[in-house]
Parts: structure tokens; sequence; C-alpha cells
């Protein structure tokens, strides 16, 4: 008898956050396709609008999105599409977020503010999401309990350190919004797996 195997799921992710918070380092580090990037070089043009403070060593900016596919298990397929950090590209925001099962709120401590877009838009959505605190350099300047007060999170919104360069640390991130996801249509009772 032949036996079928079932379509994977797949899953439509978003990263946000703000300017240089290492989004698209996060796409590529984890996707396991050569991922699509639209990455410009910063100009004069946009010297205005584009704040390096923090990031001075800054040379381009993703304009539309970057886009990576990771798979996890055997039947998880997780598409990753990660938004513009700047204010006026905001509007591709709606358009990335059609069908997207949450969000990852990428921060950096250096311009922690800078979430806050990225907060305000899930929230207001009702678009489940982790904040993932990328520590630069290996240096975690402020802890968990600290960061969840800068930026007014609520108490069930997970947040995370990680090291966006290190494939690992972001698949963590990932799985770690799944298990959220996961905890919030399935109730209070859900236990991730490997919890005691």
């Amino acid at each position: 008898m032949l036996q079928r195997s079932l379509p994977p799921t797949t899953i439509k992710i978003l990263i946000a956050g703000g300017f240089g918070a290492g989004k698209t380092t996060l796409v590529g580090t984890v996707s396991e396709v050569l991922p699509l990037h639209t990455e410009e070089v910063l100009t004069t043009a946009g010297a205005a609008d584009d704040d390096l403070s923090g990031v001075e060593g800054k040379r381009t900016t993703t304009v539309t999105m970057d886009f990576g596919r990771i798979t996890i298990g055997d039947n998880i397929v997780l598409y990753l599409f990660g938004t513009p950090g700047q204010e006026r590209f905001k509007f591709l925001w709606d358009e990335l977020a059609v069908g997207a099962l949450g969000g990852v709120v990428l921060a950096d401590t250096r311009r922690l503010a800078d979430s806050f877009p990225s907060i305000d838009y899930f929230e207001k959505r009702g678009t489940p999401f982790i904040v993932a605190v990328n520590c630069f350099h290996g240096a975690q300047p402020f802890s968990v309990a600290a960061v969840r007060t800068a930026l007014t999170l609520d108490a069930d919104v997970p947040v995370v350190m990680c090291d966006v360069r290190d494939r690992r640390s972001g698949r963590e991130v990932l799985v770690a919004l799944i298990e959220h996801v996961r905890s919030l249509i399935l109730g209070p009772d859900y236990s991730p797996v490997g919890a005691p």
C-alpha cells in the first residue's frame, strides 16, 4: 500500500525592529536557502531620515524586505519576512503582515526606543510577538527584566537574549516565538516540549 506523506505546515513570520537592529543578519543567518535581501547603499539623500546614532558603521539599508526559509523538524517550514526599519518604509508592513502567524521584534539596547513602532504595530493588529534582544559583540548590558520595563511590555510577552550572527541562537528565537504562539492557542495549561 502506497503511503502518502502530508505536506509540511508552512508558517509566515515577520522579523521587525528598528533601523540597524540586525533583521537582515538574522534572516541571512538562519535561512537554509540563499536569502533575498533588498539592501541599498545609504546615501546623502536619506541622511536627514536615517539616524545613525549607535550604528555609525552601517552602510546599507533594507528598502523592501528580507526573505528566508527554514525547516524545523520534518514538517514545519518557516517563511521569514524581514521588514524595513525606517519610518518611511512602514507602508510596506501591512502587505508583509498578511497571513503572518507572529512576529519577532528585534531590539538593540543601544537604540531601544526604535523598538516601539514594531511593538505598537503588533499590539494594534493583535499579532502575537516576542522581543529578541540582539546582544552585539556578546555584550548583554541589560537584564531581561530591565528590557521588559523599558519597553513597558505585558507580562505574557516573552523577552529572549540572542546573537543574530549565531545560527543556533537565531533558531532559538524562532522556536521561542512558535512556543509562545502555541501557548496562546492551547491555553495556560500548555507546557513546551521538554519543560519541567
